[in-house]
């Protein structure tokens, strides 16, 4: 019995998480857990030829994203920011046959690089790619069934105008996912004045006290640095 004590290989073991490290454990986890798909490796590729900036997520959290699809028993989801569609991507794979996922996307050229992915992934036909900047394409969802789950990964000042959009479009029980919320650290920082962390900052505390939604959110380490992601569902 340990009765308290540190467990056996943690002592003097490697503790302190370097980029380094954290770097080597993400590829171990990716390596063990999701493994290599040829499917989305294209789409990284596609985004990437393509100029679009490398802030889609990690393969960890792709995978994250998948099993949160399928734990909920998702039949509908929204995303906000397709990019080029990797986390689209993800998702459709743990939707049902019948299942659906709405993604806005503010750019045009981002939006063809995200359609190409989907067909080549096999999965275009659960997707409905909405171009235009969500706070004016989300009012235009009000008249169809509610969303089972909510991806928010837009720019971070709008987050609040996202979440209340989660709500309104959700359904108690709905699943709500916000991704970018540790930015290296710096969301703990009262003074800041980067416009993404106040945004990011201001949907955090709308999480905390807006009655419709309980929330958590996590601190993560990957191959795309220091960051976090918030999960909450719409009560």
């Amino acid at each position: 019995m340990l009765d308290g004590c540190a467990a056996p290989g943690f002592a003097g073991g490697m503790s302190e998480p370097t980029p380094d490290l954290w770097q080597r454990v993400d590829h171990y986890l990716t390596r063990t857990l999701v493994g290599e798909d040829a499917a989305l490796s294209a789409a990284v590729d596609d985004q990437n030829a393509a100029g679009l900036p490398a802030i889609e997520v990690a393969p960890v959290n792709g995978k994250f994203l998948n099993l949160l699809t399928r734990i909920s028993g998702a039949r509908r989801v929204l995303e906000i920011g397709t990019l080029g569609a990797y986390s689209t991507i993800w998702m459709a794979r743990g939707l049902p046959e019948n299942g659906r996922i709405v993604t806005i996307e503010a750019e045009p050229d981002n939006a063809r690089v995200a359609q190409r992915n989907l067909e080549r992934a096999h999965v275009a036909h659960m997707v409905e790619i909405r171009v235009g900047r969500a706070a004016e394409v989300l009012p235009e969802l009000t008249s169809e069934e509610p969303f089972d789950l909510v991806f928010i990964d837009a720019d971070k000042e709008s987050n609040t105008i996202y979440l209340d959009w989660a709500a309104r479009l959700g359904r108690p029980g709905t699943v709500v996912v916000v991704d970018n919320i540790g930015r290296a650290g710096e969301i703990a920082d009262p003074a800041s004045t980067n416009s993404q962390v106040i945004g990011t900052q201001r949907g955090l505390e709308m999480l905390a006290r807006d009655p419709r939604f309980d929330a958590t959110a996590l601190q993560t380490l990957d191959r795309k640095g220091y960051d976090g992601v918030a999960l909450a569902v719409v009560v």
